[in-house]
């Protein structure tokens, strides 16, 4: 069975966690670029994707933008409330989401969705209650990681690799 929806923390996953400040101030992200063909894959298969991040930052917004993806909500305090508004737009529920998180802020919502994962440099007491512990930190393809997870353990990720490898 494959997940109905794909949200994502951004800090800590799909970067290292770190902010960069230059002498003026503004602040720097780096994001790996390897994260966009988990998006690919699953844009392929028609699975949403959802970006839930604490920060609340423009940098964040122009990589969703880029991608293309429309749900990108910003300054979230509450991951969980909102994971669950978007689940009655989409008519799923909870068990029909898969999220990656690494951080305090991301337990509730990690407990309670049918697919839970993590960077591999999250905190053990978050590791240890994921269905799905990442082998690479956050920041070096962490999200990709985790959906080709789901999708290998699913069976359709070797074929998915062939039609995007083809077009």
């Amino acid at each position: 069975m494959l997940p109905k929806l794909f949200i994502t923390d951004i800090d800590g996953v799909w970067t290292d966690g770190g902010m960069y400040y230059t002498p003026d101030g503004d602040i720097m992200k780096r994001f790996c670029v390897k994260d966009g063909w988990g998006v690919i894959f699953l844009r392929h298969l028609g699975i949403p994707i959802a970006i839930m991040t604490g920060e609340n930052t423009q940098i964040v917004k122009r990589r969703a933008e880029k991608l293309k993806i429309d749900r990108c909500y910003l300054g979230v305090k509450d991951k969980l409330s909102l994971a669950r508004e978007v689940c009655n737009e989409l008519g799923i529920t909870l068990d029909d989401v898969a999220f990656i998180g690494d951080d305090i802020n991301d337990l509730p919502l990690l407990r309670e969705v049918g697919f839970s994962g993590s960077p591999l440099n999250t905190p053990d007491y978050i590791r240890s209650i994921v269905r799905y512990p990442g082998k690479v930190h956050g920041g070096n393809g962490a999200f990709r990681e985790f959906v080709e997870s789901i999708l290998s353990e699913a069976g359709v990720l070797q074929s998915l690799i062939e039609t995007c490898a083809t077009k």
